[in-house]
């Protein structure tokens, strides 16, 4: 596949940049691949489509405040530092971005608020990527309670607002148990105790397993020829319980939901010989774009996506190219949201 064959325009106005009103109310279109029938729902009925000893595969991963803004020692410059991942637990070492990178070099120094939280340029990385190292004199423990009190929601550019209370909830699923992703895993956003709780009482099981979104996710793929662009290395966790219910469910044939395009890619990740799931962790890699063989899911839940992004790749190769870009169309004139706030589809 081509790079050029994912490009097409959204307007600016369908673009979420706030929540719906109640999570579960969000729009859904429901895709089925055989028939390739297309119909509008609300999120609530997704409860409809599945039945007895189905599985849903959740990501529960938590999204941290991974934006803090410093001032320059000297000069009182701000910066913004966008922590994308913990390097050294016992040295306090962080892979950041910051911005703006030109006024940063190694040996400068940054205060963070009134606060004695400092941190250290130790390295250059990629663009606009630094390594930190923060001078706390507190445990690793307090360090995070530092972080977490003086950063933000890492709400995306595009919304082009600053964090609101609301977004610390919703900006993370009823589920979120883990700390590590910069992202959350906007599919899962939409679930509510409510419905998940009535998918229960049907007997859907609910199966968590790990992957911390990192900004590699959403960095923009520069090559026209898909087969040469390379992902960032996430984090990832799928543990044995999992494996025991997801291949319990594949071997009674009965439905796998993947809720989210990280669940997707976690689970294909730790595919074995035998096309089950297999416990494993690590880093993964994996990009999934069209033709793919998928192993384990009969069903994924994703947002709507943007143009020429490595998502709607992975959807597209789950839905057909062609149905999803037709559901695309659809989606644009019948208004739907776009992106981390916005509305969803059920691919069956």
């Amino acid at each position: 596949m081509k790079l050029s064959a994912f490009r097409f325009h959204i307007p600016d106005d369908l673009l979420s940049r706030y929540p719906a009103k109640h999570r579960d109310e969000s729009r859904l279109m429901v895709l089925h691949r055989k028939t390739k029938k297309i119909e509008h729902r609300i999120f609530k009925n997704v409860v409809e489509y599945f039945s007895e000893g189905d599985v849903m595969i959740i990501n529960d991963t938590r999204v941290f405040p991974a934006r803090l803004y410093g001032n320059k020692e000297k000069t009182g410059a701000r910066i913004e530092v966008f922590l994308l991942r913990e390097l050294s637990k016992e040295q306090k070492l962080w892979d950041v971005l910051v911005d703006p990178a030109r006024k940063i070099r190694v040996g400068n120094k940054l205060f963070f608020g009134n606060s004695n939280l400092v941190a250290e340029i130790v390295d250059n990385t990629t663009s606009r990527g630094r390594t930190i190292r923060f001078l706390y004199d507190g445990t690793p423990e307090e360090l995070n309670h530092a972080i977490e009190s003086l950063g933000q929601t890492p709400l995306p550019k595009y919304m082009k607002r600053e964090p609101d209370a609301n977004d610390k909830e919703r900006y993370q699923t009823i589920y979120a148990k883990n700390t590590g992703a910069v992202a959350a895993p906007t599919a899962g956003l939409h679930f509510t105790r409510e419905v998940m709780k009535r998918l229960e009482i049907k007997g859907v099981h609910f199966t968590p397993i790990t992957l911390h979104i990192g900004l590699g996710t959403f960095r923009k793929v520069e090559v026209e020829d898909l087969t040469k662009h390379k992902m960032d290395s996430e984090s990832f966790e799928v543990k044995q319980s999992a494996c025991d219910v997801v291949n319990q469910a594949l071997d009674d044939k009965k439905r796998i939901c993947m809720v989210g395009t990280s669940s997707m890619r976690a689970a294909e990740t730790a595919v074995g010989a035998n096309r089950r799931l297999k416990p494993l962790s690590g880093w993964t890699e994996k990009f999934i774009f069209p033709p793919y063989d998928f192993a384990i899911s009969s069903a994924m839940i994703t947002n709507f996506h943007l143009p020429e992004s490595t998502l709607l790749m992975m959807a597209s190769a789950f839905g057909g190219f062609e149905f999803v870009k037709e559901a695309y169309e659809v989606a644009v004139k019948e208004k739907y949201k776009f992106f981390t706030y916005g509305d969803c589809m059920l691919i069956l």
